[in-house]
C-alpha cells in the first residue's frame, strides 16, 4: 500500500506522486533481494570469516603483553606478531571479496529497481504528471535514485561489516569472560535510546525535505520555463519570491537535520565513555583478584574499543539510511501506482478498423483541471477523414487542452469524444501528438527515429527525412545518419529538433495526427520551412493543427476560433476573412504585427 499523493506546500492545486509506507517499502526490498539469495548468503559467509578472523588481533596484542610482563626471552614474540601479519593480510583479503559481493548484490537489486521505476514513470498517464508537476519527478529521478545508489555503493557494505562486528566482538568479550560482556553492555542502553531517538525524528524530517526539494525545483523549472512570459507581465518580483520561499523552507530542513546529527555524536561519545569506563574497572577487579590476566583485561579492553568504529559507524549510517529509505519510499510509491491507474501501452491499431482514416468527433466537451474553473465549455466539432482543422484563438483559449483531450491524454470532465466509433485511450497508436517542446534522445540519430517504427529499414528511414525535408542536412552530419545526437552528442538546431519530431511522424504513419504549435520554436527563418515539413507529414492524415502562425490556418480545409474554453466561429480562411468576426480581427493585428516586424 502507499499513502495518499500528497498536495505541495503553497501550490493546492499540485498533487505529488504517491509516497510508500515503511511496511511497503521493506516488503519491496526483499522482493528485490529474493531472487539473489544465493548472492547474499556467499557475502555474508565471506563477511563472516572476515571478521572473525579479525578478532584474533585482540587476543594476540593480549598474549603479547602477558609475554612482555612475565618477562620472557625476547624471541617468544616472533611467532604472535607473524600470526598478527598474517591475520592482517587475511582479513583484507576477505574483507575485500566480502564487501565486492555485497555491493554487487546492492548494485544489482538497484539496477532492477531503476528499471521498475522507469517503466513505469514512462507509463504514467500525462495528466497525472501534469498534477504531479515535472519537479516532482524530477526530484525522485535525480536526488531520490542518487541517495539510494550512494547509500547501496557505501553505506550498505560498510553497515553490514559494522553489524558483524558488533556481534562477533560481544561475543568474543563473552568468551574472555561474561563479566566483561556485562560491562560492555552498559553502553547499550544509552546507543538503543538515542537509535530509536534519532529513527523516530528523522525519518518525517527527511521526508519533509525530500518533498520540499521537489517544490523547490517544481518552482524553478516553472519560472525558468515560463521566462518570456514572467517578463512580460513584470512578474519578476513574484517568482522570486516564492522561489525564494521554497528554497528556505528546504534549506531550514536540511539545518534542521544537521543540528539532529550534532546532538546524535554527542549522544553516541556518551554511550563510549560510559562502557570503556566499565569495561576496563572490571578489569582491573578481575586482575586484582586473579581471576584473569593482564594480557586478558588488555585484549577486552581493546575489543570495547574497536567496537568504537563499528558500533558508531552503523549508528552514523542511519543518517544515511534515513535518507535513503526516504527516496526510496519515493521510488517504490511509484513503481507501486496501480495498474488500473496506469495507462497500458496499446498495440498499433490497424487502420483498416476504422474503415481508413477516421472521422474524430467531439461532443458536448468540456474539462476542468480545478473544480468549478472550467477550461473548456460545451465544445463540438467534427474532423472529417483526412480534412486539416486549424485551431486558433488567444492564449488561454482553450486550444492546448482541446487538443490533449482529443489525443486521450485527459479525459473531458463532460461529454465525450469519438474517434472511428472509439474513445481516444482505445485507439493505439491511431492518433499521434507532436507539440512545440520536441526531445531528441541520445544516441545515433537512426535509432531515435526508429522510436516510432523500431522495424523501419535505413532506407524507409531516408524517405520520412526527405518528406520532411530534413535528409540533406541528416546526411551532412560528421557521420551521416549514425550520428550520436542528443545530451553529450551534436546538438541539432529548434528547427532541425522538430523536422526530426515530424519524420517521426511519418514513419509511426498515424491515420490521426494533433500538431499543437509545433512549428513556434523556429523563429522567423525557419518558420516557412518547417510549416512546408508540417504539411508533407500530414498529407493522408486527419488533422488537427493548434496554429502558431496564422499562415497555417490560412492553408487549413477549416479554421476553428476558440475563445473562453468555446469554438467562438469555423469556417474556411477566406470565409472568416468575409464574416469580420474574431478571425477576421486576428489576422488583421497578426498581418499588421508582420509588416511592422519588416526591415
Amino acid at each position: 500500500m502507499t499513502t495518499a499523493p500528497t498536495t505541495a506546500t503553497g501550490s493546492p492545486e499540485r498533487e505529488l506522486l504517491p509516497t510508500a509506507t515503511p511496511a511497503r517499502t521493506r516488503a519491496a526490498v526483499r522482493e528485490l533481494l529474493r531472487p539473489h539469495r544465493a548472492l547474499a548468503v556467499c557475502g555474508a559467509a565471506v563477511m563472516v570469516a572476515a571478521t572473525a578472523v579479525g578478532l584474533l588481533t585482540q587476543p594476540l596484542l593480549g598474549h603479547i603483553v602477558d609475554l612482555v610482563t612475565d618477562r620472557s626471552p625476547a624471541g617468544s614474540l616472533t611467532l604472535p606478531v607473524v600470526l598478527l601479519v598474517l591475520v592482517a593480510v587475511a582479513q583484507g583479503v576477505a574483507t575485500a571479496l566480502g564487501m565486492s559481493l555485497v555491493s554487487r548484490l546492492g548494485e544489482t537489486a538497484l539496477a532492477e529497481l531503476r528499471e521498475r521505476f522507469v517503466e513505469r514513470a514512462l507509463s504514467l498517464p500525462l495528466d497525472r504528471l501534469e498534477r504531479a508537476g515535472s519537479g516532482d519527478l524530477n526530484a525522485r529521478v535525480t536526488r531520490d535514485v542518487s541517495r539510494v545508489a550512494e547509500a547501496i555503493r557505501t553505506a550498505l557494505p560498510e553497515l553490514v561489516r559494522s553489524g558483524l562486528s558488533i556481534v562477533l566482538t560481544l561475543a568474543a568479550l563473552a568468551v574472555l569472560d561474561w563479566r566483561f560482556l556485562l560491562a560492555a553492555l552498559l553502553a547499550v542502553p544509552v546507543q538503543a535510546h538515542t537509535a530509536r531517538w534519532y529513527v523516530r525524528s528523522a525519518g518525517p524530517l527527511y521526508a519533509k525535505e525530500r518533498i520540499a526539494t521537489g517544490a523547490q525545483q517544481q518552482q524553478l523549472l516553472d519560472t525558468i520555463g515560463g521566462a518570456a512570459t514572467v517578463r512580460a507581465y513584470r512578474a519578476e518580483a513574484g517568482h522570486t519570491a516564492h522561489v525564494t520561499e521554497r528554497s528556505n523552507a528546504a534549506v531550514d530542513l536540511t539545518l534542521r537535520g544537521v543540528q539532529l546529527v550534532l546532538r546524535f555524536y554527542s549522544r553516541l561519545h556518551v554511550a563510549e565513555y560510559t562502557g570503556l569506563a566499565a569495561v576496563l574497572v572490571t578489569g582491573f577487579l578481575l586482575v586484582r583478584a586473579g581471576s584473569v590476566s593482564i594480557g586478558t583485561a588488555t585484549a577486552a579492553a581493546l575489543y570495547f574499543h574497536s567496537l568504537f568504529g563499528p558500533v558508531n559507524t552503523a549508528l552514523v549510517l542511519l543518517d544515511d539510511a534515513q535518507s535513503a529509505g526516504a527516496g526510496l519510499a519515493r521510488l517504490v510509491g511509484v513503481v507501486d501506482e496501480p495498474v488500473a491507474a496506469v495507462a497500458e501501452p496499446e498495440p498499433p491499431a490497424d487502420p483498416a478498423d476504422f474503415g481508413g482514416v477516421p472521422t474524430v468527433t467531439v461532443e458536448g466537451v468540456g474539462h476542468a483541471y480545478v473544480p468549478g474553473r472550467p477550461v473548456l465549455s460545451d465544445v463540438d466539432l467534427v474532423l472529417r477523414p483526412k480534412e486539416k482543422v486549424a485551431l486558433v484563438g488567444a492564449s488561454g483559449a482553450g486550444k492546448t487542452t482541446l487538443a490533449k483531450i482529443v489525443v486521450g491524454i485527459h479525459r473531458p470532465s463532460s461529454g465525450r469524444i469519438d474517434v472511428g466509433g472509439r474513445e481516444p485511450a482505445e485507439t493505439g497508436r491511431t492518433v499521434a501528438l507532436v507539440t512545440q517542446e520536441v526531445h531528441v534522445f541520445a544516441g545515433p540519430l537512426t535509432e531515435d527515429l526508429r522510436l516510432a517504427r523500431p522495424d523501419a529499414t535505413d532506407e524507409e528511414l531516408r524517405e520520412a527525412l526527405e518528406r520532411v525535408g530534413a535528409l540533406g542536412w541528416a546526411e551532412a552530419l560528421p557521420e551521416g545518419l549514425d550520428t550520436v545526437v542528443g545530451e553529450g552528442g551534436h546538438r541539432l538546431t529548434a528547427d532541425r529538433s522538430q523536422q526530426l519530431a515530424l519524420a517521426r511522424l511519418v514513419l509511426a504513419d498515424p491515420p490521426v495526427a494533433v500538431l499543437d504549435e509545433a512549428t513556434a520554436e523556429a523563429g522567423s527563418a525557419g518558420a516557412g520551412r518547417l510549416e512546408e515539413a508540417a504539411e508533407r507529414a500530414l498529407e493522408g492524415r486527419t488533422a488537427l493543427v493548434v496554429a502558431h502562425r496564422l499562415s497555417q490556418a490560412a492553408s487549413a480545409d477549416r479554421v476553428v476560433v476558440m475563445e473562453d474554453g468555446r469554438i467562438a466561429e469555423s469556417g474556411t480562411h477566406d470565409e472568416l476573412l468575409a464574416a469580420g468576426g474574431p478571425y477576421a480581427a486576428l489576422w488583421r493585428a497578426w498581418a499588421e504585427n508582420r509588416s511592422s516586424a519588416r526591415p
